[in-house]
């Protein structure tokens, strides 16, 4: 049942980025190209986007426990540091150079295009290329249990 819910969650949401056009790399840059031809559109997709999950939040966890897992999967890191910004930086340039982040382009991968499958490969050699740096950039962080 697990997999089952967890395929229909990935199509809706997938069918949400085409329909908002969040799949359009032109669409995203000009979103965000403020100074130049901007293009307000997406500005209904995210607050869509940040409402529904605030109110699927508030719903979710007054329960206690999720409906298909045995205990919620909740961030337990609050803290702000320079990894934090720098990967939040380089996320958001890539973003706006490229108009793709990571679940619209999966999404659009599924077309074939050629940029989009450049990206997708880009974006997995970094994934792999970090996890592969010496721990001393990315140390394993340890939970205590008190």
């Amino acid at each position: 049942m697990a997999i089952a819910m967890t395929f229909v969650a990935s199509f809706v949401f997938g069918l949400g980025l085409v329909v908002s056009g969040m799949t359009n790399p032109a669409k995203v840059q000009n979103f965000l190209d403020i100074a130049g031809m901007w293009d307000p559109s997406l500005i209904f997709t995210l607050g869509g986007a940040v409402i529904t999950t605030a109110i699927g939040f508030w719903f979710v966890l007054k329960r206690d426990r999720p409906m298909f897992a045995d205990v919620f999967q909740l961030p337990a890191a609050d803290d702000i540091d320079v990894k934090l910004v720098a990967g939040a930086a380089l996320f958001g340039i890539g973003w706006g150079l490229v108009g793709y982040c990571p679940g619209p382009a999966l999404t659009a991968v599924t077309l074939g295009e050629t940029p989009t499958v450049i990206f997708i490969t880009a974006m997995l050699a970094g994934m792999m290329l970090a996890r592969s740096l010496p721990r001393i950039f990315y140390p394993v962080r340890r939970q205590s249990k008190a």
